[in-house]
């Protein structure tokens, strides 16, 4: 299982992150990308820790969705199924899973910071913190013609995973003002949002 981790999590990382998969029975199943999810937790009908994550993620992204499936895993064992998903016990179980990992032979010193300042109150998905989502992003495979929103030249048409297609407006606040060409809906995008620009 090490070796399979080694692939997935930066190097510093494996040893821990095997100790909490063998001590909590985790089943780990490494899937293809889900456009909804990074990750998944269950328990299974035969009581088994089943935990999935999506194999495209980067060794950074891929660390911390593991442990923010193992926190619902052991919030749920420690203080029973009726707590809320991401409520507080599951904030504080996060919180303190993760401490061993926030450090620089683990997270670069562009992320470190970022990653430290996220987890004095995680949130559902680090991808609401645009400041870490970013600097997250910066280690992703990125495709040539996939461009953030924030490079893409005010009134330019772009394209979204969907196909919907979008003209860029202006900057509201900390998101971007984006019409939808087909139905003239205005829609607010973070600044990390992946968006392919249609030449003009």
């Amino acid at each position: 299982m090490s070796e399979v981790l080694a692939k997935y999590l930066p190097e510093h990382a494996v040893e821990t992150c095997f100790e909490l998969i063998k001590a909590n029975r985790v089943h780990l199943k490494i899937v293809n990308e889900r456009q909804t999810r990074h990750g998944d937790y269950r328990k299974g009908l035969s009581g088994k820790h089943e935990i999935t994550v999506n194999a495209n993620l980067n060794k950074y992204r891929f660390l911390i969705t593991l442990i923010h499936e193992i926190a619902h895993l052991v919030a749920f064992e420690k203080f029973g199924r009726k707590i809320l998903p991401h409520g507080i016990e599951w904030k504080m179980t996060f919180q303190r899973l993760m401490v061993p990992f926030i450090r620089p032979e683990i997270f670069p010193h562009s992320v470190l910071p970022l990653v430290a300042n996220h987890f004095k109150n995680p949130t559902a998905s680090s991808d609401t913190d645009a400041k870490l989502a970013f600097a997250l992003k910066q280690f992703d495979e990125r495709k040539p013609d996939i461009h953030f929103i924030h490079e893409v030249p005010s009134g330019s048409l772009f394209r979204i995973k969907n196909g919907r297609i979008f003209q860029k407006k202006g900057l509201r606040t900390k998101r971007y003002e984006c019409l939808e060409v087909n139905t003239g809906r205005v829609f607010l995008f973070n600044a990390n949002a992946e968006v392919e620009i249609i030449p003009g």
